[in-house]
């Protein structure tokens, strides 16, 4: 597994220069609310998956009054090998990615090389907000394990935005959509195939996880549904095609999938409580993290983000035996309660290092 070892971060967020040693097992940042654990955290993600996990433009990372930012990660390999990666972002929109000094040749090439998975409460988005959401999680976990996959949904998007300008045409070229309908069709079929596997390997490790953590109260299920799953892209578009012209964008597509989260067979969303909803998000999480893991071979990283947020503290407890009873990889787990953390990570492992935040400055402790 790859541990990063070293981290050093220039004008992200609120933390104007920070370089931190870290334990190859569980390091714990500790802090008041507002003081950088988070961002702390968000710059280990985006280390790895090159973007913010809470940010969908970049603006908004830089340090206020700056123009620019960097970030710079030490990993260890498996093998004892050390590799360095760097990143430099401009306001202008100008990104540079390098890999131990030599920049890649696209940015989405390095997705995967430092898998990692991340739980934060900024995952109630999964349960309270639109399908986007959703699908933002499944291609971040496939687009990590499959490279493919990421060629994939970055074509189809592209052919989309393509078509749906051209149906803002007064009459759009009809041999030209059908051109398009059949490209997008192909790219369609493979991502389909691909999180309808994934989905279906994903549920019963949820169920399982959900177990676990609540003590087995209630069931749970995450099911995928699809346009797709009516027949093939092309004939889907061909049946759309005068709602098409008339919506003046392309209505159907996996553009359009969503996941159902369940609980005892009812919308999670409108039956389950927050500690509920919390408990099942931590179990899709944790559930990811396995599907992971043995894709690869070994663990990724695990970022624990203010996970203990609205979990009673059986549930915690549950949660922290999961932890300490399978063969994790190097963990980050943030909390403002220095003292509960201590405490539960003690009795855990040894081999821990401890940081505490002050208005974007870290201390080792």
């Amino acid at each position: 597994m790859a541990v990063l070892q070293k981290i050093v971060v220039r004008d992200f967020r609120n933390i104007e220069l920070a370089e931190l040693e870290f334990s190859p097992n569980v390091n714990c940042i500790s802090g008041n609310n507002g003081e950088g654990k988070t961002n702390l955290v968000d710059a280990i993600h985006y280390l790895s998956m090159t973007k913010s996990a809470f940010s969908s433009s970049d603006r908004f990372n830089f340090r206020h009054g700056t123009d620019s930012f960097a970030l710079a990660g030490t990993y260890c390999l498996p093998g004892g090998a050390l590799t360095k990666v760097s990143i430099q972002v401009e306001s202008a929109g100008e990104k540079k990615l390098r890999r131990d000094d030599k920049p890649y040749p696209r940015i989405s090439a390095h997705i995967g090389q430092m898998p990692i998975v991340l739980v934060s409460p900024y995952d109630s988005t999964m349960v309270s907000e639109s399908g986007e959401e959703r699908r933002r999680f499944v291609n971040a976990v496939l687009s990590q394990m499959d490279r493919e996959y990421l060629s994939d949904v970055q074509q189809y998007n592209r052919i989309l935005a393509q078509r749906n300008k051209m149906l803002k045409d007064s009459v759009p070229d009809e041999d030209l959509l059908g051109v398009f309908d059949e490209r997008m069709s192909a790219y369609a079929r493979r991502i389909h195939a691909a999180r309808k596997s994934f989905i279906k390997d994903l549920g019963p490790v949820v169920a399982k996880y959900y177990a676990l953590l609540s003590g087995g109260k209630e069931e749970v299920g995450v099911a995928y549904s699809s346009d797709l799953d009516k027949g093939p892209l092309t004939e889907l578009l061909a049946a759309c095609r005068e709602r098409d012209r008339i919506m003046r964008y392309t209505t159907a597509g996996i553009q359009r999938d969503d996941l159902d989260f369940s609980m005892d067979s009812h919308s999670i969303r409108r039956c389950g409580s927050q500690g509920q909803q919390k408990s099942f998000l931590v179990s899709l999480k944790f559930a990811q993290y396995e599907l992971m893991k043995e894709a690869y071979g070994f663990a990724p990283m695990l970022l624990l983000d203010d996970v203990f947020d609205k979990l009673d503290m059986n549930r915690v407890s549950n949660l922290l035996s999961m932890v300490a009873g399978q063969d994790f990889g190097q963990i980050f787990i943030t909390d403002c309660d220095k003292s509960r953390m201590s405490a539960v990570v003690d009795a855990i492992t040894s081999d821990r290092a401890y940081f505490e935040t002050s208005g974007g400055s870290f201390t080792k402790q």
